[in-house]
């Protein structure tokens, strides 16, 4: 029997991430690359280590190998203890069958046998495809000190972007009074963040149940929460006021990378009192030389820079050539812009070629009123050969290699 935990946390990390298309056909969404050393998958990892929560279950479902292969051991968190440490909870891990995980509720109920070996008392679930850093622990203090049954985290949204998200009505003393589910006309604008602080043996009574409830889809904000809330359980919204970000789409996630060089953006990565944890191997120094021009960039380790890089994010064994042009773009590891070249407002994923005198994306500015409607985000694939002289138009993603001529919408 393992030794008796406060606190446990189990982090979500099995979603398809579908939105994110071809950056999530051979990897799941909590292991794609952010923020030129990191992956998604570090934010929640580093905020639980960083909170005192030393037993975190991670739940994989959708292409894992690499997210597996990632987390290993967990020494890179300081999860790799003999006494709870990070354990890779896959669906034939439950109590019973061989199912997939229906929905993130039923994750967790396929899981409980794990939970009980802890005997928790709270347990903490939390999603991987979310750019925070929080202090569970003070999460964990405001639901002791109400004594609910669940805690959400709540951060107020401009009302523009309010029908995105599960809301909230909130009242005087922090109790949640009502929810709307994605609502097209929303009445309020408390979002929440997808991080729950739970009793467990309120949890588990409730996991039990919903697995039993015929047509339920095993959610947590649909089902679960609802169910609770009807039975007058306590629940209560725990403020959040700093920076988070759901990068759950293409434009989310290009935005929340560029917030890194934004010094109004609210997110700090170089603060040591927070750190992000991440598994990158050793790299030697970037280069950059003589012909380079760096301007407000991340440019990460065995990078090769001779070209002109402004407002992106470059991650490890980038090679941008002489005469390349860099703007407002992510470029993943390994990837080769070659000279002449020009990338701007995109992604180009892991070990793609960018060949001489291609250009992708496009300046919205440069549209004028077209902009509106045909503006976006362009997107290369993992390993896509952009020819010479290929012209990639914005709001593509291109996932075959490309020779030649243009690429049309």
């Amino acid at each position: 029997m393992a030794r008796k935990k406060e606190c446990i946390a189990m982090l979500l990390a099995g979603g398809q991430g579908s939105r994110l298309g071809i950056l999530t056909q051979t990897i799941a969404k909590p292991a794609v690359p952010f923020g030129g050393k990191y992956r998604i998958i570090d934010f929640p990892l580093s905020n639980c280590v960083n909170s005192g929560i030393d037993t975190v279950g991670v739940l994989t479902q959708y292409q894992p190998l690499l997210l597996n292969d990632y987390i290993g051991d967990g020494r890179p968190w300081d999860l790799d203890r003999a006494d709870g440490g990070v354990h890779i909870l896959s669906p034939y891990q439950q109590i019973k069958g061989t199912e997939w995980y229906k929905g993130t509720a039923n994750a967790i109920y396929q899981n409980i046998n794990f939970i009980d070996r802890y005997d928790p008392e709270y347990v903490a679930v939390l999603s991987g495809d979310h750019i925070y850093k929080m202090d569970y622990a003070k999460m964990l203090a405001y639901h002791k000190e109400k004594d609910a049954a669940c805690t959400i985290a709540a951060l107020e949204v401009p009302w523009e972007e309010a029908s995105r998200f599960g809301l909230m009505f909130v009242g005087g003393d922090g109790s949640i009074t009502d929810f709307e589910e994605k609502p097209k006309d929303p009445r309020s604008n408390i979002a929440s963040m997808g991080v729950y602080m739970f009793t467990w043996c309120k949890l588990r009574e409730y996991l039990i149940a919903d697995e039993q409830t015929p047509g339920s889809s095993n959610d947590f904000g649909k089902d679960v929460i609802p169910a609770m809330h009807k039975n007058n359980e306590k629940l209560y919204a725990y403020a959040f006021d700093s920076y988070w970000k759901d990068v759950g789409t293409i434009d989310s996630l290009w935005e929340a990378n560029l917030d890194l060089l934004n010094p109004k953006s609210n997110i700090d990565l170089s603060d040591r009192s927070w750190t992000i944890y991440s598994n990158n191997t050793a790299q030697p120094p970037h280069y950059v030389s003589g012909t380079a021009d760096v301007q407000n960039s991340i440019v990460s380790a065995g990078g090769m820079i001779e070209g002109k890089i402004e407002y992106s994010i470059l991650f490890s064994n980038v090679t941008v050539e002489p005469g390349a042009v860099v703007n407002y773009s992510i470029i993943m590891p390994g990837a080769h812009i070659k000279a002449g070249a020009v990338v701007q407002y995109s992604i180009v994923a892991e070990n793609a070629v960018i060949e001489s005198g291609a250009v992708v994306g496009e300046d919205p500015e440069n549209m004028g009123d077209d902009r509106f409607d045909n503006w976006g985000v362009s997107v290369v694939g993992p390993s896509v050969n952009i020819g010479e002289g290929v012209r990639v138009p914005p709001k593509s993603m291109v996932c075959e290699h490309m020779k030649g001529g243009s690429l049309k919408d």
